[in-house]
């Protein structure tokens, strides 16, 4: 078969995916943005950078935005059949952007398969969750109705559609439900396993943390109210008041990846300064973006990792920490009930209790022998489920090889 895989940033959801189908003697390529340097598995044909949209008013640029990425990659798809005379059998792109839309457009014999990650609601999601930062109620529900207008109109066009959780499935209406197969990307559980010779030493300090050693862990690609950084800062002064050995690891960049920015500054600084007067900063350590083998051993000592999310896209953080034999303290939403039974193979703490977390994290730092158990169920329950060599990647082949027309 061709398959085409479209993503603005490839490989994104696809890494393993992608060189899998090759291996297998497909002819794999990936469409992406010209602006994307990230090293690709597989061969790889790049889109001019859409051209900037000035239109007035907001909602009408939304739209604009990505109807003008997915022109520009409806050109480079034209492209690739006139000249090249490449016509694939399967497209699976991620519509997020909009490179999608107009790909019918060019091959219409193609099927076309989507990454169907989240779909924007107005109530009951992540838009009116956080009371905190709550906006105008009629214009901010208006804005994420104009936000999902391109995500509906790429799950119409699809064949099938793919969604990693069960929870991200059911965040489409249900005659777009009906389309989707359910399967995560999947996770290596053999490189992301506990490792009793694991080290991490903070950067221009003198200070190398091991398996057993008092730490906290937090990690988010952006430090922001959408994961929970807030609630965490605000709980973390009685947890250090009360470990005084305890250190707290902190990775994540200062800027925000889903949610609006701050009214000045940066999410992180600005929850920083609320509580830097009672922390001992000595012990908290951020370290922005790390490399890929100091993420897996930080993932590897830490006693404790904290982990929140609005009603939202499940971070692949969250299952790689369990997988390492992290003990868990998640916030309690859907997206985390989905994979952690409170006291089984983690803990749940309501999202705001600043207090509940406060105390959960230092029993956790506290008391490590009464975790043990669900350290081991945390991995379990990944390896059941998750593991990407036995369970996720044999269905996601499955899933492309039969244009997404055999798994539900």
């Amino acid at each position: 078969m061709k398959i085409l895989f479209v993503h603005q940033n490839f490989p994104g959801q696809f890494p393993h995916l992608a060189p899998a189908l090759q291996k297998r003697g497909h002819q794999v390529l990936a469409l992406t943005a010209e602006t994307n340097k990230r090293p690709s598995p597989v061969q790889v044909v790049k889109y001019r950078k859409p051209a900037p949209v000035k239109i007035e008013p907001r909602l009408t640029r939304l739209y604009a935005e990505v109807a003008e990425r997915g022109m520009r990659a409806a050109f480079a798809a034209r492209q690739m059949r006139a000249q090249h005379d490449f016509v694939p059998d399967v497209i699976f792109g991620h519509p997020a952007w909009g490179e999608t839309l107009f790909l019918r457009e060019v091959w219409p014999e193609a099927k076309l398969l989507v990454y169907a990650e989240f779909m924007y609601k107005t109530t009951g999601l992540d838009t009116d969750f956080d009371p905190e930062f709550a906006k105008r109620a009629l214009e901010n529900r208006i804005a994420t109705v104009a936000r999902s207008a391109h995500l509906i109109q790429s799950m119409v066009q699809a064949d099938a559609a793919l969604s990693p959780t069960v929870f991200q499935a059911g965040t489409f209406p249900p005659e777009l439900r009906q389309k989707i197969t359910i399967c995560h990307d999947g996770v290596n559980t053999t490189r992301l396993a506990p490792n009793p010779e694991a080290r991490f030493t903070v950067p221009d300090t003198p200070l190398t943390f091991r398996p057993g050693d008092e730490v906290i862990t937090f990690i988010n690609r952006s430090l922001e109210p959408y994961r929970g950084y807030h609630t965490f800062m605000r709980a973390l002064p009685d947890v250090l008041a009360a470990r005084p050995q305890a250190h707290v690891l902190i990775i994540g960049e200062e800027g925000q990846s889903y949610g609006g920015p701050p009214p000045e500054g940066s999410w992180k600084q600005k929850f920083l300064d609320e509580v830097k007067d009672r922390l001992d900063l000595s012990r908290v350590h951020f370290l922005g973006r790390v490399p890929y083998a100091d993420f897996v051993a930080i993932m590897q000592i830490g006693r404790v990792h904290a982990y929140l999310t609005y009603p939202f896209v499940l971070s692949w953080s969250l299952l790689e920490a369990m997988s390492a034999g992290a003990m868990v303290v998640g916030s309690d939403t859907p997206p985390l009930r989905e994979v952690i039974e409170d006291g089984v193979n983690g803990r749940l703490v309501d999202f705001f209790d600043i207090k509940g977390w406060s105390e959960a994290l230092t029993d956790a730092l506290a008391n490590p022998g009464n975790y043990y158990a669900m350290r081991r169920a945390a991995r379990a329950s990944v390896v059941e489920k998750y593991d990407l060599e036995t369970i996720c990647l044999p269905r996601l082949i499955e899933f492309v090889e039969t244009a997404g027309g055999t798994l539900q």
